[in-house]
């Protein structure tokens, strides 16, 4: 996990870059807010923040960091007042922390928003050039989007979610039809060529889905 500590008191900065490595943490450090949006890139998974910096303000590097992605940043501050921390979070900041902190509570806040975002990441589904969002239940092949039924949607879940092995057609029922539902071979069969021709038609060149005959289905290799 990679930590990105925008703070210009070098000292601070310095004890923040110590304590941080010996945790086993990548580190990369910014003494003014224009160095830090120049150093931010999408190797980095959490930002320490302080408030008074050089350059650009922190409330407007939360602003440009929201912006870009829904990176997790934690603000450093002297400033105690509530009606400022509110207006960081409505901003979008993601906790706050008072100056002079506790470094073992700043380590534990870090491992918190850390374990949060990578949830978070882990619903987002990839196989070759489709994407999958299980928060939005949005599918993407090679950049168009595709729109599935339940059922067909199920089904791709099931195999990316499943990508390195093969999967029983008993399998696949349980996964995608619910107790109440009747569904037999025909039926996955025909869901299944509905999925390969949608995804098909997004990308003519690539074959996604495999048949094991008389066992199931798999993502291609």
């Amino acid at each position: 996990m990679s930590i990105l500590i925008i703070e210009d008191d070098t000292s601070i900065n310095n004890m923040l870059e110590y304590l941080l490595k010996n945790h086993g943490y990548e580190v990369k450090q910014a003494f003014s807010g224009t160095e830090g949006l120049l150093i931010l890139d999408d190797s980095i998974d959490l930002v320490l923040l302080d408030l008074m910096l050089p350059g650009k303000t922190g409330e407007e590097i939360i602003r440009e960091i929201k912006k870009r992605s829904n990176l997790p940043v934690i603000v450093m501050s002297a400033i105690d007042a509530m009606d400022k921390k509110l207006n960081l979070f409505a901003l979008g900041a993601d906790d706050y922390v008072t100056k002079p902190f506790n470094n073992d509570e700043l380590l534990a806040r870090i491992k918190v928003h850390l374990k949060k975002a990578n949830k978070e990441e882990s619903k987002i589904l990839s196989y070759k050039d489709i994407i999958l969002d299980l928060n939005t239940y949005q599918v993407t092949c090679n950049k168009q989007e595709i729109s599935l039924p339940k059922h067909e949607f199920l089904l791709l879940k099931a195999l990316m979610e499943n990508k390195n092995q093969v999967l029983t057609k008993s399998n696949l029922f349980s996964i995608v039809w619910d107790t109440s539902e009747s569904a037999d071979d025909n039926t996955l069969n025909v869901h299944i060529s509905k999925l390969r021709n949608k995804l098909k038609e997004c990308n003519p060149n690539e074959e996604y889905i495999e048949t094991i005959w008389s066992i199931g289905y798999r993502l291609k290799k």
